[in-house]
């Protein structure tokens, strides 16, 4: 699955605004609650996020974004919030929850490990071959293709020591170790996990469609080859809302808990997701590839979001703004939204939201 990991951002302001100081994006435009939103096609998006250097506007990221209140009904939405997109990384709560429903005995770590977009590090390799030992399967039963670590610091030291693409530290490598352990536990083949007519892929698409409360609009390919359900923003924002307050030990809940609980096993040492839920209690977070976010708080209040491009320097400062609107005040809100463009050596200017 291509890196999960956020960057800075685009939007749609005046060429001539000046670039503002380091730490959460200011509002920019403001969005309004119950405002018309974008009509279909890219074009019609609203921009969320805009490049700014030498206090020149040189580039823009256009997206979509829901936010729901604490009961569930819609608060903000900008663009497309209603048509299907491929969630995907955002997706791995509701896979890891199909896991637990098939059987797996999984928790904590392991648990946290099944929803993972993992960077690679030791810890998390290591816990990865411990799952498929426990459970009579070795890496060879892996079907996720080699690669190298997501996180750069660590593909860096991987190459340095002699290392090579792998399986194993591939970042879906905990979802899939998980999906093995719920096949032997239930007694499927492990040979063809990832065909969309598996019992554990039928299972998956149960799992997203009632946590997302719609169907599922299109399947299609991950970039790990698992089985990819398409539903809208909204559904997304609504199955991690229902993720944070389902009943105490249900899997959906026991998803939530062990992500919450485990956040570096989620993501890794340097990684937003894993700051947000730490440093945010009670918040499940979870990026996927193309861009696209998902976060509930535990009062029931929920956001989803993809930008367009796929630009993933956009990730940070709109997921900070959004929080923002949601009612969320952290620190860690400005190392997240921190999006500084560098020229020669030295910031020059920044990735900014404008909503």
């Amino acid at each position: 699955m291509p890196a999960d990991i956020p960057a800075p951002h685009s939007s749609d302001a005046p060429a001539h605004t000046a670039p503002r100081a380091t730490g959460v994006p200011g509002p920019g435009p403001r969005a309004r609650p119950g405002a018309p939103t974008a009509s279909a096609g890219a074009t019609a998006h609203p921009v969320l996020a805009e490049v700014v250097r030498s206090g020149f506007v040189e580039g823009l990221h256009r997206g979509s974004l829901v936010l729901l209140a604490p009961d569930g009904g819609v608060e903000l939405a900008l663009g497309e919030v209603a048509a299907p997109v491929f969630p995907r990384s955002s997706n791995k709560p509701m896979q890891a929850a199909a896991v637990l429903h098939a059987g797996a005995e999984l928790t904590g770590e392991r648990l946290a490990m099944a929803a993972a977009s993992h960077s690679g590090e030791g810890f998390h390799r290591a816990l990865v071959q411990q799952v498929l030992a426990e459970h009579g399967l070795t890496v060879d039963d892996l079907q996720c293709p080699p690669d190298l670590p997501l996180d750069a610091t660590e593909r860096e030291a991987h190459l340095f020591a002699g290392g090579r693409r792998e399986r194993v530290t591939m970042n879906c490598s905990g979802k899939h170790a998980a999906m093995l352990a719920a096949c032997v536990r239930a007694g499927w083949p492990t040979a063809s996990y990832l065909d969309p007519a598996h019992p554990l892929q039928k299972l998956v698409r149960t799992v997203v469609e009632e946590a997302a409360d719609e169907p599922v609009a299109a399947v299609g390919t991950d970039g790990c080859g698992a089985p990819l359900m398409a539903i809208s923003l909204t559904g997304l924002a609504r199955a991690f809302r229902c993720f944070v307050l389902a009943d105490p030990g249900s899997p959906e809940r026991r998803v939530a808990d062990a992500m919450r609980a485990h956040p570096e096993y989620v993501a890794g040492t340097n990684r937003s997701d894993t700051w947000l839920m730490r440093e945010v209690p009670g918040v499940l977070a979870k990026v996927g590839a193309e861009a696209v976010q998902a976060v509930a708080l535990p009062d029931g209040r929920a956001l989803a979001f993809k930008i367009d491009d796929g630009g993933q320097r956009a990730l940070g400062p709109v997921l900070a703004r959004a929080l923002t609107l949601a009612g969320v005040r952290a620190d860690v809100l400005t190392r997240i939204g921190h999006g500084p463009l560098l020229g020669g050596g030295r910031v020059v200017g920044e990735v900014r939201t404008a909503f």
